[in-house]
This record gives structure tokens, sequence and C-alpha cells, in this order.
């Protein structure tokens, strides 16, 4: 498996102050007309570097804190900001530079495109972030290799196993060096190996240029490479759950 030093080293862009810094998250969804509250006061901080696992039973919170840091949702209260960047009180352009050039994400069920190559996937992310297409291809066949699927640059999602269209997923979430990755149970479909292999390749991401990372799964597996586990339940941190 070829080295992840070619893909780019991670721009600073939070030299002082924590990646994530939330304070009182409160996230209510109405369900069939009932208010269903997801998060009722999470506070968290992680530093640049770290590699945090959130894990709790389902329903405690977890997807929801993931689209909050990603851009993805936003909080009916509480303070949010990732990167630098307020993302309570950004407009509509900032979110969405926000989403291009700082924050990488890998869904539960990610959605590659079915129509494009793993190489065209990771390109369109590089191309989005500002490089010319020409770059942007090299780059993903760099990217690519980094996760040992040089042999499978033009092969599109349906004729890629579970464990590949993860890894495409990880270099299309990691390209172009962003501040953050959120992963929603990236290995939850992945055999013990294969688990394995893609935690290598997230550690090996955090080692050599820095990228952090926030995942959450119910898998000792991947909890076992992190840094930190933060334990939610019923939409709140547990007490002592965040060492």
């Amino acid at each position: 498996m070829a080295s992840m030093s070619v893909l780019p080293s991670v721009v600073d862009t939070v030299s002082a102050g924590p990646v994530v810094l939330a304070c009182g998250l409160v996230r209510t969804y109405s369900l069939a007309g009932v208010q269903v509250p997801a998060l009722r006061g999470v506070d968290l901080e992680v530093s640049a570097g770290e590699i945090v696992v959130l894990m709790g039973p389902s329903g405690c919170g977890k997807t929801t804190l993931l689209h909050l840091l990603a851009g993805l949702d936003a909080p009916d209260a509480g303070d949010l900001t990732v990167a630098g960047v307020d993302l309570c009180r950004a407009g509509q352009t900032a979110l969405d530079r926000f989403r291009r050039d700082h924050v990488g994400v890998m869904l539960q069920s990610d959605n590659l495109i079915s129509t494009a190559t793993a190489r065209e996937q990771v390109a369109l992310q590089l191309l989005a972030r500002g490089a010319g297409w020409r770059d942007a291809l090299r780059s993903a066949e760099l990217a690519l290799a980094a996760v040992g699927l040089s042999h499978r640059l033009r092969h599109r999602p349906a004729d890629l196993s579970g464990g590949e269209q993860q890894r495409v997923a990880l270099a299309r979430a990691i390209a172009g060096a962003p501040a953050l990755v959120v992963a929603d149970e990236p290995t939850g479909e992945l055999d013990s190996a294969t688990t394995r292999d893609v935690m290598d390749l997230v550690v090996r991401a955090n080692r050599e240029h820095g990228t952090t990372f926030v995942i959450a799964t119910h898998d000792p597996v991947v909890a076992d490479r992190a840094t930190r586990v933060v334990r939610l339940r019923d939409g709140v941190v547990e007490l002592g759950g965040a060492a």
C-alpha cells in the first residue's frame, strides 16, 4: 500500500483554538407531530490531531452530532465553532465554503456517485476545492494508491466490494486535506480484516498530516484506535464518558 505522504499536508486553519468547540448543543426533530430530542445540551472540544470516537446506543445522538459538526444541519440552541468557523452564525455562502474547504464526510451509507469511477469520485471533491481537472485526476490517482486502490481507478461503485467502496469514500473525505473528517459507522458493513485496514489508513492520515477525525461507531476495534472515546446516552455526554 502506498504511503499517505502523497496527500497534501493539512492547512493550518485552526492555529489558535480547538478544531471543534461545541457548547450546549440542542437539536430536536418533529416526527409525525411529536417532538423528539436528539441532543439535549452537548458540550464537546476536539483538539487538532485527535481521533475522537463517539460511542453509545442507537438513538443516542451520534449521527445528529456529526451532521452538526459537518455543517449539514444546524442546532436549535447552543454554540458551535469548527475549523474557526462559527457555524451557528454563518450565512449560506460561508457554510458552503466551510463544507467545501474544511470538512470531509463519510456517511453511514456513503453516497458514492453510481456513474463515476473511483478516480472521478475523488477528483470531483478536489475540483470543488479549487484544483484544476488534470491536477485533480492526478491527485486522485495518488490518493487512491495510498488506500491500495491503484488497480481500481476506473471501476464504478457497483464493481467494487464494500471494503473498496469504503476506501474510496475515505480517499474522497481526506482529499484536499480538510481540517476535520467526520465518519458515521465507517466500518459497519466490513469484516474484521477490512476494518483494521480502514483504521490503519485513518491513523496514517492522522499521524502524517495531522488530520482530525470524529468517528461514530459501535465497533470496539475502531474505539481501540482512537485517541479519545466520548460516550453519549439520551442526547448528552455521559458523566465520565469523555475520557
